[in-house]
């Protein structure tokens, strides 16, 4: 239990700007033994963007409220996955070869095509978010827990899409410049079965109220499927930066395929 605890901390250090006791480091191996709780701190993430929605959206409009509660995933995270997305822009849209692909992605500075990445993705986020939560309030008299598994469905099963990445492909980068390096070296049953159960059971009981949601899962491994497979072609296989842009791009697929789902099947 002592060694589980540790690394379920390491691995919420690794993730989240959340204090951690003074006792963890990145140490490699429980870095790679972490992420079978991966999908689990989408769940802690998606509680606190809620909550930053919840009690805003008693005083502000469900818009603003919206805003808010994304800007507390990011502080929450310490925009680890948008920097991600960020930097995957900038080097599959500037770079036409492996080496010049991973060299600006490499790059701290954000370029043109990150910018208009990151905005077009906000933007996209908050208005699948605002609209799906205005329908829950609108037709159910149990909103509030309907949009509180929202979103950690969203954050959770998005990291599952992400993490799986790893069970399937090679890491790209063949030196240990990357700080994600560490979790691409192994994995075991332990890691597949933690980050598949705490990936999709917020999930499972999010279709307790309506069965069609798990069909959510459907497009957002679509997506999933799509960017590795893009990631191969041009990198031969994934980094960090892969990850953290799978995260962002499922969760606004689930957004979008659970309004779908809740307004046309």
């Amino acid at each position: 239990m002592k060694k589980e605890l540790h690394i379920f901390f390491t691995c919420l250090m690794f993730y989240t700007r959340i204090p951690c006791p003074k006792n963890i480091t990145h140490h490699p191996d429980y870095l790679n033994k972490a992420t079978r709780y991966f999908p689990f701190i989408g769940w802690i993430v998606g509680s606190i963007s809620f909550l930053a929605f919840y009690l805003f959206s008693f005083f502000l409009s469900t818009e603003i409220a919206v805003i808010l509660a994304i800007i507390a995933s990011i502080l929450t995270t310490g925009a680890f996955h948008e920097d991600g997305f960020a930097d995957v822009c900038d080097g599959f849209g500037g770079g036409w070869t492996k080496e010049k692909i991973l060299m600006i992605m490499k790059d701290s500075a954000i370029g043109a095509y990150g910018a208009i990445g990151l905005v077009l993705l906000f933007l996209l986020k908050f208005k699948l978010l605002s609209e799906s939560i205005l329908l829950f309030n609108d037709y159910d008299s149990i909103a509030v827990l309907k949009i509180y598994l929202l979103f950690i469905s969203a954050h959770s099963l998005s990291r599952l899409a992400a993490i799986s990445i790893i069970f399937t492909h090679e890491y790209s980068r063949e030196d240990a410049s990357s700080k994600s390096k560490p979790i691409a070296k192994q994995y075991t049953w332990k890691e597949v079965f933690g980050s598949f159960f705490f990936g999709l059971i917020p999930l499972i009981v999010f279709s307790y109220f309506d069965l069609k949601f798990l069909l959510a899962i459907i497009p957002v491994f679509i997506t999933r499927y799509f960017l590795a497979r893009y990631f191969q072609k041009w990198i031969d296989g994934y980094t960090g930066d892969c990850l953290g842009a799978t995260q962002q791009v499922c969760e606004v697929i689930f957004y979008l395929s659970i309004l779908f789902l809740w307004k046309f099947i």
